[in-house]
């Protein structure tokens, strides 16, 4: 009897406890699904906020300057330089190296190989004379062919008139050479002397802005500066073109000088052992 009350406790309390069981089994299974969901949720929520962040900081981000180049900063200087000066500077850079490369270019044309024109001087003398020295003369190049072709004509005269005319067409190609000089010299102190009243009157408008202003302003004490500035800048940078140019040029022409000083008095030799060779011997 006991035994059978003890089986149907145990049967009763299977049938009772398995739907209660089944029960907990399918809440904890719904608990993890929605859990699940939750947590995807969130991640996609958090995924959203981190692209808007990214977004919002690309937007507040500036876009990158692009570089400029040295002739566009060049321009937008002279411009804010103003017109007037700054277009009286420039003038002065262009008509200064206008004349200065004039120069260049004629000093380089001025160029002689002097020691080869004085070896061929000396063979065409000994062997066939005075007339053919000249053609060679006429058929170089340079102030110091030019020289000896005037000397040679004076052959005939005396060695001393040959000096004379050599001494007199040296001074000439010399002035020739340094010519257009003073104007380039002029530029170059006319320039900056250019930039340093555009500056004066620029302060002095600087000065009539704050005035106006009732308060010195920063930016306009800043701006009025920076406008009259430029002026200087640009005619300093002028004046310093100009005096390299023209240095090169007062050492090109000394150079000349001295080889054709030179080449003169070797010429003068030859012309005097020639004088010696053609004079007739008295018995």
């Amino acid at each position: 009897m006991k035994q059978k009350i003890a089986l149907l406790t145990l049967v009763s309390l299977l049938v009772c406890g398995t739907p209660v069981l089944l029960s907990a089994q399918t809440q904890h299974k719904q608990k993890e699904k929605t859990e699940k969901v939750d947590d995807s949720a969130a991640l996609k929520n958090q995924q959203k906020d981190t692209a808007k962040v990214a977004q919002a900081d690309l937007q507040a981000t500036p876009p990158p300057q692009e570089s400029k180049s040295f002739h566009q900063v060049l321009k937008e200087k002279f411009i804010e330089g103003g017109p007037g000066f700054m277009a009286a500077i420039l003038l002065c850079l262009i008509l200064g190296l206008a004349l200065a490369i004039e120069r260049v270019i004629y000093l380089n044309l001025s160029t002689t190989n002097t020691k080869k024109l004085l070896i061929d001087l000396e063979e065409v003398l000994n062997k066939e004379g005075i007339d053919e020295a000249k053609n060679i003369c006429k058929n170089t190049r340079g102030p110091v062919a030019s020289i000896f072709y005037e000397g040679l004509n004076r052959y005939n005269e005396n060695l001393e008139m040959v000096e004379k005319s050599i001494v007199s067409y040296g001074s000439l190609f010399t002035s020739n050479m340094e010519k257009n000089l003073s104007w380039i010299s002029l530029f170059i102190a006319l320039a900056p002397m250019l930039g340093f009243l555009g500056t004066v009157i620029g302060m002095v408008q600087a000065f009539d802005d704050i005035a106006r202003a009732g308060d010195i302003s920063p930016q306009i004490v800043a701006v009025g500066i920076k406008i009259a500035l430029l002026t200087t800048v640009f005619g300093l940078i002028t004046a310093i073109i100009l005096q390299l140019f023209y240095n090169y040029i007062i050492s090109k022409i000394d150079d000349i000088v001295n080889s054709m000083e030179d080449a003169t008095i070797n010429f003068m030799d030859l012309l005097v052992k020639y004088s010696l060779k053609t004079v007739p011997v008295k018995n």
